[in-house]
């Protein structure tokens, strides 16, 4: 299979995710849609480490899912602190966490 096809599903991939973030009042919606931008970027470098032959893509890739999977559990910490607060968790009426 040719790259092309490869990148054009990360691109579309990661056209949805940042729609999803632009578009979207949810703070759990907004991190799926960040997880989605995350994986299209990882399927584009291991399209890329399959191209040249080598595994450097890959080893990026597993280090982008480290990082995305703390992503995922700092903000689903902030989330559930907020909901225990009864703090609204509307993203654009947040007001305590502006400095």
């Amino acid at each position: 299979m040719d790259i092309g096809w490869y990148l054009a599903v990360s691109a579309l991939i990661f056209t949805i995710g940042a729609a999803g973030v632009l578009t979207r009042r949810s703070p759990l919606v907004i991190l799926l849609c960040l997880e989605l931008m995350l994986n299209a970027a990882n399927l584009a470098l291991i399209a890329f480490a399959r191209m040249h032959g080598n595994h450097d893509g890959q080893i990026f890739a597993i280090v982008v899912l480290v990082v995305a999977a703390c992503e995922v559990t700092v903000g689903l910490g902030v989330i559930v602190a907020m909901h225990r607060r009864r703090l609204p968790i509307d993203v654009d009426e947040m007001q305590e966490l502006q400095g």
